[in-house]
């Protein structure tokens, strides 16, 4: 989970729903209120806490429980008004004046104000909290302070009245309105954090279209309708019940039954192509794209890989449409590090041509004629040791050996964390999902000099201090008529990283999962890129 920057450096008021496209989401005409849907998932949910909830399941459920200044359009990555109603934005692009809706209700019965919107950024970038999208708010004037300890309230979140917050930045900051739609930013009431204390996040309390009504752990979680929700005409459900503990395969089964009306885990990857070679079960499956990547790196400071030419011979070795294949087509093949779906994305860059006779010849050139003897790491389940054997007999046509060292997850993630430890790492499992649709979100953490450090997540450990400092520039263009100029700055960041190929790019995987037939609502909202994985608010049921 696209014009994305609603900011500009005009001190003016900005009405955000003009920003979020001359069309809003309107209501569905054919949606008929009401109806109860079961979602089904193998793991039991951890934390329903905002500032704590940070996996795949849960994420859909916090964004239905709760709700932040900004949002996005329901099936896009296009922002949209939230809790705030409208904004200012200072001329140095820094002090944004937040104008809050009026009447907007917890599900407490208290109305939400300004106060508690200053509660919610101090509490999720207080170290107690603990909170791991703490980072996010890095821009926000005394974030430091708070990090270290050294004070318990941010410097830069002003409570003007109680229907205004005013927040500074230390740096203008072009993503700071996606920060403010992430779930980490959900607005909560501090007397019911304290009344809670840690187990908050099995009784939160929000301003969503949906409140937890039932939890019984291990075995379900109930969310029901939010009659006094803000915004007109939806939910359209009445109850959305969450079964755990149930095996992708019976899930399935289920749903074949109409038991089930959305598996959450997906369609599981042994019955794919059964479902997809049955017309009547093919017609339920639903296809997205993800702002998602799978790579391998190639770590730039462990020879040869210190060498460009040795990694561009390796990225026209790789076969990527075979091991597209080898996922039953369930993405496409890569370019690039950013997927088509995410502004930025280079449309008429090819990337590097397979041609392993080319790569043989880039390696002689580099003094590697007879290739070289490497390590591959790679995340120990299936699928990912098979496409590391596909890799491995690619890089052996030009005469790389690569002995493939299949471990733990967190075995993986510690030795790419690690100097010159792992020369190559495949991405499978692993691999970059954007936290919110802005180009620069797939550089800082994973291509940038910050990240390559030890226990960092850029396991290239490539660092380009140009392009760190290109990507310093565009991200202070918060003006939105500089919006293509700010774009074209991180294609061109992009176009570089993949002249220097600390990656090779093998693939964009898509999304796919299915639903009942009593299930209505657009495709879209089911693969939501933001919302992750279904857009609970805006679907419904048909009978």
């Amino acid at each position: 989970m696209k014009t994305m920057l609603a900011t500009s450096a005009m001190a003016v008021s900005l009405s955000l729903a003009s920003l979020a496209g001359a069309q809003d989401y309107q209501p569905d005409p054919n949606a008929k209120p009401g109806g109860n849907i079961i979602v089904t998932y193998k793991d039991d949910v951890a934390t329903l806490d905002p500032a704590i909830g940070y996996d795949w399941q849960n994420w859909s459920m916090i964004k239905s429980v709760f709700d932040g200044l900004m949002d996005y359009v329901p099936g896009t990555t296009e922002l949209r008004p939230g809790l705030a109603e409208s904004y200012e934005i200072s001329d140095d692009g820094k002090t944004f004046t937040f104008h809050l809706r009026k009447g907007v209700k917890f599900h407490n019965g208290r109305e939400m104000t300004a106060e508690d919107v200053k509660y919610s950024l101090d509490r999720v970038t207080t170290p107690a909290t603990q909170s791991p999208g703490a980072g996010f708010f890095g821009s926000i004037k005394g974030y430091d302070a708070m990090a270290d300890g050294s004070a318990t309230s941010l410097e830069g979140v002003t409570v003007v009245d109680p229907y205004t917050v005013q927040i500074e930045l230390s740096r203008p900051d072009a993503t700071f309105l996606h920060v403010m739609a992430l779930n980490f930013s959900s607005v909560v009431p501090k007397e019911e954090v304290e009344k809670y204390g840690t187990d908050f996040g099995k009784h939160p309390v929000g301003t969503g279209a949906f409140k937890l009504s039932d939890w019984t752990i291990g075995q379900q979680l109930v969310l029901t309708k939010n009659a006094d929700y803000w915004r007109d005409g939806v939910p359209y459900l009445d109850q959305i019940t969450f079964e755990v503990g149930q095996e992708p395969i019976v899930a399935l089964l289920r749903l074949q039954k109409g038991e089930v009306d959305v598996p959450g885990d997906g369609i599981p990857p042994a019955k794919f192509n059964e479902v997809m070679g049955n017309p009547d079960e093919a017609s339920h499956v639903v296809v997205g794209g993800q702002l998602h990547t799978g790579y391998i790196t190639l770590n730039v400071e462990m020879a040869p890989f210190d060498k460009v030419e040795v990694r561009q011979a390796i990225n026209m070795a790789i076969n990527k449409d075979r091991i597209v294949q080898m996922i039953n087509g369930r993405a496409t093949p890569a370019t690039q590090p950013l997927p088509p779906s995410m502004p930025g994305y280079t449309k008429d860059y090819a990337g590097y041509a397979f041609d392993p006779e080319k790569a043989k010849a880039m390696l002689a050139e580099a003094g590697y004629p007879d290739g070289f003897e490497t390590e591959l790491y790679v995340m120990n389940t299936d699928p990912n040791p098979r496409i590391a054997q596909a890799i491995q007999q690619d890089l052996s046509s030009i005469g790389v050996r690569a002995d493939i060292k299949a471990l733990a997850q967190a075995n993986v993630i510690e030795a790419g964390g690690t100097p010159k430890t792992a020369p190559m790492i495949w991405s499978g499992g692993m691999a970059w999902i954007a936290d919110f649709p802005d180009p620069s979100n797939f550089y800082g953490p994973i291509l940038g000099c910050a990240g390559a450090v030890e226990g960092g997540w850029n396991w290239s450990w490539y660092c380009n201090k140009d392009l760190d400092a290109m990507a310093a520039e565009a991200d202070s263009i918060v003006d939105p008529a500089k919006t293509d100029e700010r774009l074209k700055m991180w294609s061109d960041i992009y176009m570089k990283v993949m002249e220097d190929a600390p990656w090779v790019p093998v693939f964009n995987e898509n999304r796919y999962t299915m639903k009942s037939t009593r299930m209505g609502g657009a495709d879209a909202l089911y693969v939501d890129p933001v919302s992750i994985p279904v857009n609970y608010d805006y679907v419904y049921v048909t009978e």
